[in-house]
């Protein structure tokens, strides 16, 4: 039960719109709804990087204080694949 609870706890999914600012590098999400109740709504904002037609790298880009991290001082990355 508790990998259960582990493995939901470090889950997210959302949905939503999203706008892409090409000369800044970023992609903001318009949350919809979320399976977290408090990100329902938000805007997260990444910066992005095209790997060949199927692959996108997304960096989260939000110090968490309402402004942008420096795109240098990123370490996280979220990875997303389109599927065949």
């Amino acid at each position: 039960m508790e990998e259960k609870a582990a493995a939901f706890d470090s889950y997210i999914a959302y949905y939503g719109t999203y706008t892409i600012d090409a000369k800044a590098g970023t992609i903001t999400h318009h949350l919809q709804d979320s399976l977290s109740p408090d990100m329902r709504g938000r805007d997260l904002v990444r910066y992005f990087e095209l790997q060949g037609e199927n692959r996108i790298v997304l960096l989260p880009a939000e110090d968490g204080k309402g402004s942008l991290l420096p795109r240098k001082d990123v370490t996280r990355k979220l990875v997303w694949e389109r599927m065949k």
